[in-house]
This record gives C-alpha cells, structure tokens and sequence, in this order.
C-alpha cells in the first residue's frame, strides 16, 4: 500500500473513530494500532455506532489471551452484522497489524455508515457517487466522476453545501482556481454550521496527486447524512403543499357548486315573476307574440338551464366521490342549496312554465287536438324516460365499481330512447303538417329532446369515463392527490371526444401540457407501447405511463408526521413554520383560514385537529 495513503487513512480513520467515541463521552484514540489492540475501544465504537450491548468483556485487559477475546468479541459482532471479514482474525488486531487495523475498519466504515445510502439500487458506493452526481448537476464548473481527482479543487465540497444550504456560502463567488480555500472554506463551514467533523485536512486532498478513496468516501459520507434531514424537512413540506392544494380544489368545486345553484334558484324565480305580471290580449298577434318568445327562452335560456341543471348534478357527483377517492369526509351542501332543494324550484319551474304555456296555447285555437295529444304523450314520456336516467345519474353512491356496473346498465337504456325519438319526429312532422304549432300538453319540441337526449349521452358518457379514472386513480398509489389531479385534468382536456382515450395527437399534447416533449421518431415508438399497438391509449395506460414517472401519496399518519417536522416537534405550527419549508404563500394562506388555532401559542396553529377534521 502507498505510504501516504496509509498515513492519510489512519489518520482520516483514528478522526472518524473519535467522533463516534464522542457521542458516549468515551477518551479520544492517539494510534489505531495501539489503541485498538486490547479490544476495549473497538467494543465500545461498536456499540456506538451498531446501537447494540455485546455482553460483557474484559474492560481492563491485561494478558494478551484477554486481548484476543475482546477483539474476537467484536469481530464476532460485525460478522453478526451481515459482514464477512476475510483475511483478519483477533491476532492480526492484536499484533497491531496496520494494513488490516484500516482494512477491518474501512469494513465498519462502508457496513455502519455508508451500506444505508442506496440510490435507484445501485451500491454503497454507486449510491452515494449518484447522489453527489445528482446534487452537484446545476454546477457546471463540478463533475464528480470518482471519490479520488473530482475533489481536488474543492468546489465540489462547495456544491453540496450550497445546493442544500446556499445561506452558508456563496459559490458564484469563490475563486475557481483557489483549490486549498475552496476546501478549507468547505470544510470549515461544514464543521461550524453542518456537525461535519475535518475528518480530512486540506492537504490530504489538493497536495496529492490521487487523493485516498477510502478517506474521501467517509467523509463525504457524513455529508449525506447531514443533509438527509433537511431532505425529509422539504419532502413534509411538499406533502403538506400538495395536500393542501387538493383541499383547495376541493374546496374550490364546493364554491362553485353553491353559487351556481343560487345563481341558477334566482334566475328561474325572476322568469316565474315576470310570466305572473304578463297580461295576455284577445289579440291573435299578441297571443302569437308571446308564444314566439316563449319558444324563443325554452331554444334559448331554459336549454342553458337544462345544461347547467345537469352539470351541477354531475358537479356534486364528482365532489362526493373525489372525496371518498382521498378517503375524506363528505360534502353536504347547505341547507337550501341541496339538489332536492333544487329539484323543488325545478319543479316549481316546469309548473309555471306550463301554466304559462297553456295560457298562451288558449288563446291559439287552429289546433288539433287529437295530433296534440298524441305527439305530448311521446314528447312527456321521452322527457320523464330522460328526467328518470339522469335522476339514476344523480342518485349515484357507493362503491366505484358499483356505480360503474349502474352507468352501464343506464346505457342499455339508449337505443330505445333513440328509436322514441324518431317517432316524435314523426309526430312533430305530422303537426307541422297541419299546422298545429301550439302544443298544450308538453313543453317540449323535437329539438328540446333532441338536446335533452344528447345531454343524457354526454353525461353517461362523461360519467363512465369519470368513475373509469377514479377507479385507476384510486390504485395510483404511488402517486399524491395534487399529482392525480393535474394527470387526469390533462387527460380529460384533449378527450374532446369524450371516449376516455386520446390519438397519439392528443396524448402528444396532454404529454406536452405537463412539460413532457419528445423527438417524433421517440414518441412514435413510445406511443406504440404505452397504447400496446392499437390507435388510442386508455386513461389507465396513460395514468399507469405517468406513474412510471412520478410518485406520492398522503395519509393522515403521512401528514400529522410532515406537520410535526415543519413545526420541529411542536404540537402546533406556525406561518413561519410553514414559510421556512417553502410551502407557496396561497397555499399557507389557505391552511391559516382553514386550521384552528393552538391552545398553546396564539401565533400557532392546530395540525392535528385539522388533519383529523378533514380525513373520516
């Protein structure tokens, strides 16, 4: 072995050792081969850094047996530990063997400090070349290709720091050509503000043509530990974000909802009051004057009406099951504001309507009754068929499955309602034949059903397509909420079809929406085996191709623990708890209207009642 290596591994060894002495108070080592040949503190670094009691030993040996059986003790452990030790033995230890004193640790070292990074399952040291490759990427002036050259100048020890605590120092401004401060700088702030022990001294690195692996590994070693809090610190915080974004949407839906609602209650009263106050003539003009605008509000603001009757049906229906897909509580719409509720002004509604209609229609007498007749009851018994399949529509409930079984079964009911349909164009031919325009028996034209029964198709269809994605979404596990949310959105985006799939042109787009683009001849090949060689690609296999690139979920358990680490253990948190964590100032603003305060602090906020009020 190299004699400076030597040299700088004892030393970089007898340093490493005497930090982890130090958690248990233990005096410091002054020669590996000395100090360790008794066995004693080979015992003690052990049950430091293995948290584990070995049993007793002999703690002041004094014959060279008792030597023997202190290491062979440890030895025996580390064995235990899942490492085989080849070539050493307790004599080797013993007779002060400096080559394997530094083999045998360098062996704790990778089993005990470095075995537990693991990066995409590369090994240990795979894994921690990896994480520095990725956390050193922005740095064009660091490529870390090795544990030896990539770290002679010293900015790469300057790149971990900054990446992960840029108030420490300021990287843009180092001299990139002043290889002992940058490492002296590096290492002093790594010591100062990080715990980072100088298991290493700046010469061992910039004053040798190749700097010890062993030695630089370790060392950088600590820098990943010391780093990996402030990692799940940023993850919690992400987490509790992308929640609280969720709830915000959710939130948002339940908003619209009640507005919507109230403003579609207030327009329907309005045109009630305005057919009470209308005074109807004698006059034949006058009659005919107001049946034109009567059909002229029903092709118009009634058809409005129609639709958005049908989305806020739909719109509840989505809520209630977003919230069972995330496990939360149920909506219930405020007194007043429910679809019963709005079922009953509807009702109200089509009432007044056809008493205004037939007070018209009195005044109208060139029509023949029998062909009235006959074309309401097909155009009423249409109307209720429809009414009755979005009412199923509405009613939905349970479990996804179920409610995607019902939808089907509702589909079976179409073809029929389109043969129906034919024959009220049949009859509606006949009346305007006859010229019998004026109907006092139904509100309702060929075009109203017409619109009515596409309406119904879409919503059938929009509905299946949204339990089919709830359903994938729900066994998306390894996805978050906001991330579900945001891949679905796109997908329904560029289904303009409402076929629950997407052309390789639309799921080019939807990919291109989310910040994905690739080259032609990529995509070509991409799209032919996420869609497994057909046409168009489902919503689970455009769902399942994003999993493959994305991940992440929250639970209660999950969101209580990211809380409790932004707020440090605290059982409130605070504005500048959340601030520190870089959660968006919407989303903090959301969460300090919506968590009730601490009991303890006035300036703090309750995380634990608010995650129990929102999760059943």
């Amino acid at each position: 072995m190299d004699k400076a290596w030597e040299v700088i591994q004892q030393k970089t060894f007898t340093k490493w050792v005497n930090n982890k002495l130090d958690i248990k108070s233990i005096p410091h080592i002054q020669n590996l081969s000395d100090d360790l040949a008794n066995g004693v503190r080979l015992i003690q670094l052990l049950e430091i850094i293995g948290d584990a009691v070995l049993g007793r030993y002999n703690k002041n040996p004094r014959m060279r047996i008792q030597y023997v059986e202190n290491v062979n003790m440890a030895l025996e452990f580390i064995k235990q530990r899942g490492v085989a030790l080849t070539n050493i033995g307790a004599e080797d230890i013993v007779d002060k063997n400096l080559k394997l004193v530094l083999g045998m640790l360098w062996t704790i070292i990778l089993r005990f400090t470095i075995a537990d990074i693991n990066q995409e399952g590369k090994n240990a040291k795979e894994g921690l070349l990896l994480w520095c490759q990725r956390k050193t990427a922005p740095y064009q002036e660091v490529d870390v290709r090795d544990f030896t050259y990539s770290w002679t100048d010293g900015l790469a020890f300057c790149a971990l720091i900054h990446r992960h605590r840029p108030d420490l120092l300021d990287f843009y401004s180092l001299d990139m050509n002043d290889r002992h401060g940058n490492t002296a700088l590096a290492f002093d702030v790594a010591e100062k503000h990080l715990g980072i022990p100088k298991l290493l001294d700046v010469e061992d690195v910039c004053d040798i043509s190749k700097p010890d692996e062993r030695s630089v590994m370790t060392y950088v070693a600590e820098y990943f530990h010391a780093f990996s809090a402030l990692d799940k610190v940023e993850t919690a915080g992400r987490r509790v974000a992308k929640f609280a974004e969720v709830m915000a949407s959710i939130w948002q839906m339940q908003h619209d909802y009640e507005e919507r609602v109230l403003r579609l209650m207030e327009a329907v009263a309005d045109i009630q009051s305005k057919w009470r106050s209308t005074q109807l003539t004698d006059r034949y003009l006058d009659a005919k004057q107001k049946g034109t605008e009567f059909t002229n509000y029903k092709n118009g603001q009634k058809r409005e009406w129609v639709a958005e009757k049908r989305d806020l049906d739909s719109l509840l229906g989505n809520i209630q099951t977003k919230l069972k897909t995330y496990n939360l509580k149920p909506y219930y719409p405020p007194q007043g504001l429910t679809l019963p509720d709005l079922d009953n002004v509807w009702r109200d509604l089509l009432q007044h309507e056809a008493d205004y209609h037939r007070s018209i229609n009195s005044k109208l007498r060139q029509i023949k009754e029998n062909l009235r007749k006959a074309y309401a009851n097909s155009a009423n018994s249409f109307q209720q068929q429809l009414d009755q399949i979005s009412a199923e529509l509405a009613s939905l409930d349970g479990d996804l499955n179920q409610q995607l079984n019902k939808v089907h079964r509702i589909t079976e009911k179409v073809p029929p309602l389109i043969s129906s349909l034919r024959q009220v164009e049949g009859l509606d031919k006949e009346c305007t034949e006859a010229n019998t325009e004026e109907n006092d028996y139904t509100v309702y034209s060929v075009e109203d059903l017409t619109f009515g029964l596409d309406l119904v198709q879409q919503a059938i269809q929009k509905k299946s397509a949204f339990i089919q994605n709830q359903i994938v979404s729900r066994n998306m596990t390894n996805l978050t909420p906001a991330q579900l949310e945001e891949f679905e959105q796109a997908f329904r985006h560029f289904d303009n079809d409402y076929s629950n799939t997407l052309s390789r042109t639309e799921f080019s787009a939807a990919l291109a929406s989310l910040g994905l683009f690739y080259e032609e001849h990529e995509f070509q090949n991409l799209f032919d085996r996420i869609a497994e060689g057909q046409d168009e690609a489902s919503f689970e296999q455009f769902i399942r191709f994003m999993v493959s690139i994305t991940e992440d979920k929250s639970t209660p358990e999950q969101l209580r623990d990211s809380f409790r680490t932004i707020a440090g253990e605290k059982p409130y948190v605070t504005e500048l708890d959340l601030k520190m964590c870089l959660v968006p100032v919407p989303v903090i603003d959301y969460l300090k209207h919506e968590m009730p305060q601490a009991r303890e602090d006035n300036n703090g906020f309750d995380y634990n009642s608010y995650v129990s009020q929102v999760f059943k």
